[in-house]
């Protein structure tokens, strides 16, 4: 159940890269920490430091998911004697941020961008640090409910580094591409042209998927996906696990 979970982690992170609120705004993120003018990020001017911005953008923001993670964690150890109706209650938590994302059903919190704004450039590394740590304390419509869900499972784990595990996993999916994108920013931009009509479509998928897991848990149904996963997984990692 635990790889299953790291598994739909990482896909979270990947679809909140995805998200509306994230992927038209990589270039944005990228010119404000390093500094550099959007034509020098294209021609590939001085890779290295953007790569060494970009990493510590992707630091900051997964400092705030792992201790998210942590925090739920901790509290999900004071309610593993009602483990059953906890997974219950997370899933039809999960389960409303599905219907948001899909537009059937309208949050009202989740409706507003509520995250620190930084009206100065940053100074330094430690500057695009601090940005990271300021965009992971967001609470953005796109990538909240994604998040959401996962903090939310998090918080159903056995055990404390289960759930600060799941956090890291989701931060990865989400600090991959961006690295990616910060590595050849031209064929990012070029790729991004052709996939912008897509944005809508990945955010209601990104919805039905999140009914669907949030089903699973209130019905209690979870293992079924555990059970039709295994045959996708190859023999040397099943030995392992």
């Amino acid at each position: 159940m635990i790889e299953v979970g790291f598994m739909i982690a990482l896909t979270g992170g990947l679809l909140s890269f995805l998200s509306p609120c994230v992927l038209p705004l990589v270039p944005s993120y990228l010119t404000f920490v390093t500094g550099m003018s959007l034509d020098d990020l294209e021609s590939g001017v001085d890779r290295g430091r953007v790569m060494t911005h970009a990493v510590l953008f992707t630091g900051g923001f997964t400092v705030i998911f792992v201790l998210l993670g942590a925090s739920a964690s901790f509290l999900g150890q004071f309610f593993l004697y009602y483990e059953e109706w906890v997974a219950r209650i997370g899933g039809l938590v999960i389960l409303l941020f599905g219907l948001h994302l899909t537009g059937l059903l309208k949050l009202m919190p989740l409706t507003r961008e509520v995250r620190f704004h930084v009206s100065e450039r940053p100074i330094g590394k430690i500057g695009s640090f601090g940005v990271g740590l300021a965009f992971g304390a967001g609470w953005t419509p796109c990538i909240g409910p994604i998040l959401g869900g996962i903090i939310t499972y998090a918080a159903m784990q056995e055990t404390f580094w289960s759930g600060v595990w799941l956090l890291f996993v989701y931060s990865l999916g989400l600090a991959v591409p961006f690295l990616l994108a910060a590595l050849a920013l031209d064929r990012f931009l070029a790729g991004f042209k052709r996939f912008r009509r897509y944005l809508p479509a990945v955010q209601i998928g990104s919805g039905v998927l999140l009914i669907l897991f949030g089903l699973l848990l209130v019905t209690g149904s979870f293992t079924l996906l555990t059970a039709w996963l295994v045959q996708f997984t190859p023999d040397f990692l099943l030995e392992r696990i």
